[in-house]
């Protein structure tokens, strides 16, 4: 099936699988990830924010980000819900300023807006009471969960770069384990809120020429069809994220390396990416 996408400011020719899966929605991939590229600007947060923030910093929401990726794999959720809860996080605070002491229960009050949003069997409110060794009650989480919806106009359907990296998965057929790679790069990314200054669409792209480049494959210069950025701003993108790489294993924050060094993972954290 090939696809040709037009706009304004997009333009992209790729060719999709026709799968046999029920799940995937092949005939209407093009559509979906048109309306994709149109929104991912509309929905980023800003990767400055913290600038305007005067009683937390960019150490204290990565320590909340590793905290929540324990949860998620604890409970777990879908991929997405996880993408989604940071994007709340990281828009609330873009608009927002809060007190440290209100930051975890920003988390999980995100976390239970997403569940409810992605999830079919979402956890119990009293769960959530419960991860929080019981710091906040089921009264202030729905109080923040509702300011968060207020904050943000209640948008919260997001192109996720993990929406995105789904589209390329389809499109190369990736292996399973280059599939966990790239989540393990994509969920790093997660960590540094400047990070935001990225598209998603970018970021996954980023991801994708890694992990294809890593595993030599001969057409890994398609990418560039699932993105509008050039070379220039996907190799500065690389180098961000094996900054992050090459820095995690010395950091506190190992909740990634540890989700990721599973044999169900394939042990995407312990490889070298050079």
């Amino acid at each position: 099936m090939d696809i040709d996408i037009i706009d304004e400011d997009i333009k992209c020719k790729f060719k999709f699988k026709d799968g046999k899966t029920p799940q995937v929605p092949t005939d209407y991939l093009p559509d979906i990830f048109h309306n994709l590229m149109k929104d991912e600007e509309s929905v980023k947060p800003d990767s400055g924010y913290m600038k305007h923030q005067s009683d937390i910093n960019e150490k204290m929401r990565a320590i909340l980000v590793d905290w929540l990726i324990e949860v998620h794999l604890k409970f777990k959720l879908m991929t997405e819900t996880l993408f989604l809860t940071i994007n709340l996080i990281d828009r609330y605070l873009s608009t927002k300023t809060i007190l440290r002491t209100k930051l975890q229960l920003l988390g999980v009050s995100a976390l239970l807006i997403s569940c409810k949003y992605e999830e079919i069997y979402a956890p119990d409110i009293r769960d959530f009471v419960y991860i929080t060794d019981k710091a906040f009650t089921k009264e202030e989480i729905l109080v923040m969960e509702y300011d968060i919806l207020k904050q943000l106009d209640f948008n919260i359907t997001i192109p996720s770069s993990n929406r995105f990296f789904d589209f390329i998965i389809n499109y190369f057929v990736l292996k399973e384990s280059e599939i966990c790679l790239g989540r393990y790069l994509l969920e790093i990314f997660l960590l540094d809120n400047r990070m935001n200054k990225y598209t998603p669409s970018l970021v996954s792209c980023t991801v994708a020429y890694m992990v294809l480049k890593l595993k030599k494959y001969e057409n890994y210069h398609d990418v560039y069809k699932f993105t509008t950025f050039g070379e220039v701003q996907l190799k500065e993108c690389v180098k961000d994220i094996c900054f992050l790489v090459d820095n995690i294993g010395n950091s506190s924050l190992q909740a990634i390396i540890s989700k990721f060094s599973t044999k169900e993972m394939y042990e995407a954290s312990k490889l070298k990416l050079s």
